[in-house]
């Protein structure tokens, strides 16, 4: 028999092995005495209580964003404002209406959680559906519920070691004041189980492992088998204790950052607690950095260079760590400037800091950081800085490593600070990019344009000394790429202070240089296109014509890469603005048709992507497309386009339709207008006009009536000039323009429509009507005549148009139409028999043999067809 069921000693166990009964416990094994069973009943506050309730919240929602789950995250949040609402007449009576301070810190810490999350769009994006809502949501309730607390919140992050709440107190207070709480019982002993968090220290039941106890004997009655089965259905209960130990490790955790902050934590905590915490980052698992030179070494230029090149070894390779790398190459920049190695070297070491820059973005697609893309421009700055400060110094790619002169001059470096320029404009264009063009952050990100200018001009200085023309013309290419499409005000003014140079002459010169020095296609058709936009823009109408049409970009363009398309499709659509401002109607639907008749302007200016349509494309080519978009403030208002091409276009063909209203052969000048126009003549009922498309067509249709005052007010109102003429440049100039042409094309129209109503037509009635000065009448009224659109002869003395009848009545030319329409007929059936070249007999054959195919004769008519067919029938009859 074993010997834990004995209650005895060993000695008794073996004295009563030689009798015949053996005594047995009862069976207290598990029944606990009055003296063993100890319970604690705690009686707590309603402020304890309430307060526990959100440290318990607290805690869950800290798990949740260990684990970055925003949906729990957010159920907890509003379970949390729940019971602070529980809690708050507790906050008013006890704290003065002053929040806990640990309800302010769990604010600030998920505040702070939440703007990370959002801010980091890269994350953001693998968030699956549910995530990605919840965040959304926790942002907007977060941010609403703690305006009600921002003095608070700003008070907390001022001073965040503050411990002044009740939790951190009750951390820091002794065992013996938080007793006086207490009533006790008699304390259970624990069960032999392993405990689910370490016991109290005043624990009485140590040695409690035996499971018989001497005492048993004498305790053991019928009451104490009662209490005893009692108490084993209670000791195998599950035990809701999780809560509990999670407050009791944060009451630890708490307790030992205080001690840390303090400098009291000793080396017995930090090895019961398994060390002080490591941050382990991404890259190779490397357990220290490694010294950068030796303590006796004699550090030179050599060896810092040996260095660098062990440094520069492990770019590219897998698991690099790039932040150590930066660090590295900082620090062996330190080293060289305290031991006074040269500016040589230290541009040497600029320009391998560029490149770890620049290595540090692993997707060539994506854009830089704002912080390592202002690192990356102070790295360059300081390259051109050293340039221009030494005249005998040389930065250039044909430089091998073995011709390199790092200590004596004239100063040798291998690299080309033009290349480290053109890497640095085109992150700069993606950080444009990949910003909320609505935000503030694209407007913080558009003031370091003024820096990168800066930065282009001193490096086309650098290169203007030392580079080849080659290089010049890259340079002067980049400075012409942030130039081109501004508007400068001091180019219109007259009176400019003598040397003052203007960016119309300053992209003359640069374009001049280019057009002599260019040994590639590329540089100069992009310094042509940019030259004509930049005219285009200060209304130089005539130069930029003359340059388009004497470069003859618009034959070859096609063959050209993506980037450059893109600038020829920017600068027609300019150009059409331009020339619409000048009151050149026809050349400015010339050169927006090609552009707006595709239905995908948006898209040819790559100032957006339209939604996609039964696979167009990959997403491959979607992400190509994306990175060739331009910036938001480089875009063209693409309503101002539609806007200037559908009036230039209703100008034109309202004029040629009535002028040809019974040619069936006419023409269609513009597609896209005349299908707006048909469309809204097939409404059965017309409504006023609401967008700037319906405000074109309704003027079309009151023009075709002849009502150039309804044409006008459709085209220039309150309405109109907020959305499309305002935009432009001399708005005032422009509204005038349009009221002179709607008038002009209106009184052609007029012409068109009713000459063969009039004998004759007088030309003062006719000024009066339109409110056109009478020698502009005069003037359009000959050329009419003599572009032979108008059949008449003008007779000075009495001021008339003498109108000739010898064109068709409309009875006459809808009989013409017919007559014309009938015999295209007739002669397209004739060459639909010739082409077939036989057809069946429509009567049956005699029995016994099949039907024979005759060929009919050449040039039978139709009449000599039917009488045949009447024949057969009449035979088989």
């Amino acid at each position: 028999m074993s010997r834990f069921f004995a209650t005895g000693t060993d000695s008794e166990s073996e004295s009563s092995s030689e009798e015949e009964q053996v005594v047995r416990a009862p069976a207290p094994v598990y029944t606990f005495s009055d003296d063993e069973e100890e319970t604690r009943r705690v009686v707590r506050s309603m402020k304890e209580k309430r307060y526990e309730e959100l440290e318990g919240i607290i805690h869950s929602l800290r798990n949740h964003r260990k684990i970055k789950d925003f949906s729990s995250a957010l159920a907890s949040f509003e379970e949390l404002q729940k019971a602070y609402t529980r809690a708050a007449p507790v906050v008013l009576k006890e704290e003065n209406g002053v929040a806990p301070r640990f309800f302010i810190k769990a604010l600030t810490e998920l505040d702070d959680w939440v703007v990370g999350a959002w801010n980091d769009r890269d994350a953001r994006k693998t968030l699956s559906k549910g995530n990605s809502k919840a965040l959304t949501s926790l942002r907007q309730k977060l941010r609403k519920y703690t305006k009600e607390f921002e003095s608070d919140i700003s008070s907390f992050r001022e001073n965040p070691d503050q411990p002044v709440d009740d939790d951190e107190r009750k951390d820091t207070s002794s065992s013996d004041e938080s007793e006086d709480r207490v009533k006790e019982k008699p304390k259970a002993r624990r069960s032999p189980e392993p405990p689910r968090r370490p016991p109290p220290q005043d624990d009485e039941s140590s040695d409690s492992m035996d499971w018989g106890s001497s005492s048993s004997d004498s305790s053991s009655s019928s009451d104490d088998e009662a209490r005893g089965a009692a108490t084993i259905r209670e000791r195998f209960l599950k035990r809701t204790t999780e809560r509990d130990d999670d407050e009791e490790r944060d009451r630890r955790r708490a307790r030992r950052e205080r001690r840390e902050r303090a400098g009291k934590i000793s080396k017995r905590d930090q090895a019961d607690d398994g060390g002080e915490w490591e941050t382990v980052r991404k890259g190779a698992a490397t357990s220290d950095k490694p010294k950068m030179f030796a303590k006796d070494s004699d550090i030179d230029a050599a060896l810092v260079v040996k260095k660098l090149g062990e440094i520069s070894a492990a770019r590219g390779r897998k698991r690099t760590d790039r932040r150590a790398q930066l660090e590295l190459l900082h620090e062996l920049r330190t080293v060289a400037q305290q031991h006074n190695l040269g500016d040589a070297l230290q541009l040497k070491l600029r320009a391998a800091t560029v490149a770890a820059l620049f290595d540090y973005n692993p997707k060539v697609s994506d854009a830089m950081k704002p912080e390592y893309w202002s690192r990356l421009v102070e790295n360059v700055d300081q390259m051109v800085t050293i340039l221009l400060a030494h005249e005998d110094m040389v930065l250039s790619e044909t430089i091998t490593e073995e011709n390199e002169q790092l200590v004596t001059p004239p100063y040798k470096v291998r690299g080309c600070v033009l290349t480290s320029l053109e890497r640095l404009d085109d992150e700069f264009t993606k950080l444009l990019k990949e910003c909320d063009p609505h935000s503030n952050e694209y407007v913080e990100r558009l003031k370091d344009e003024v820096r990168v200018s800066a930065l282009i001009d001193r490096v086309c200085q650098v290169v203007e000394r030392d580079g080849t023309p080659q290089e010049i013309c890259r340079a002067y290419l980049r400075k012409i790429d942030h130039l081109y499409y501004k508007f400068d005000p001091r180019a219109v003014k007259k009176d400019l202070p003598p040397g003052e140079e203007t960016t119309i002459k300053k992209m003359e010169r640069f374009c001049k240089f280019i057009y002599a020095n260019d040994d590639t296609d590329r540089l100069r058709t992009r310094a042509i296109l940019s030259h004509i936009y930049h005219h285009a823009l200060h209304d130089n109408w005539f130069q930029a014509r003359d340059l388009l049409l004497m470069s003859h970009l618009q034959e070859n363009v096609q063959h050209s890469d993506p980037s450059t398309q893109i600038l020829y499709n920017r600068t027609m659509a300019n150009l059409g603005l331009c020339a619409f401002r000048r009151g050149n109607v026809k050349e400015a639907h010339g050169c927006l048709a090609e552009l707006m008749m595709t239905g995908k302007p948006k898209e040819l200016l790559a100032q957006g992507l339209l939604p996609q349509r039964q696979h167009e494309r990959s997403k491959e080519q979607e992400k190509i497309e994306k990175q060739r978009q331009m910036p938001f403030h480089m875009h063209i208002n693409l309503e101002l386009l539609e806007c200037v091409y559908l009036v230039s276009a209703m100008l034109i063909e309202i004029p040629y339709m009535a002028a040809h209203e019974f040619d069936a052969r006419r023409r269609m000048i513009s597609k896209t207008f005349y299908q707006n126009l048909r469309a809204s003549e097939r409404q059965a009922l017309v409504g006023p006009p609401e967008s700037m498309r319906e405000h074109a067509v309704a003027a079309a249709r009151a023009m075709r009536r002849g009502d150039w005052r309804a044409c006008l007010n459709f085209i220039v109102n309150e309405k109109m000039n907020a959305k499309v003429w305002d935009l432009m440049v001399g708005a005032e100039n422009v509204r005038a323009m349009l009221g002179r042409l709607i008038r002009e094309e209106s009184l052609r129209t007029y012409l068109f429509t009713y000459a063969h109503v009039y004998a004759s037509l007088s030309l003062r009635s006719l000024a009066d009507m339109f409110e056109l000065p009478r020698q502009r009448v005069h003037s359009l009224v000959s050329k009419m005549i003599i572009n032979e659109e108008l059949l008449a002869s003008l007779d000075d003395p009495s001021e008339c148009a003498i109108l000739h009848r010898s064109e068709p009545t409309r009875m006459q030319a809808l009989a013409l139409q017919l007559a014309d329409k009938v015999g295209n007929l007739v002669d397209s059936n004739e060459r639909i028999f010739e082409k077939q070249g036989s057809f069946f007999q429509r009567g049956g054959a005699p029995r016994g043999e099949g039907r024979q195919r005759e060929r009919p004769r050449e040039g039978w008519g139709r009449r000599q067809r039917n009488r045949r067919r009447d024949d057969e029938r009449g035979h088989d009859d």
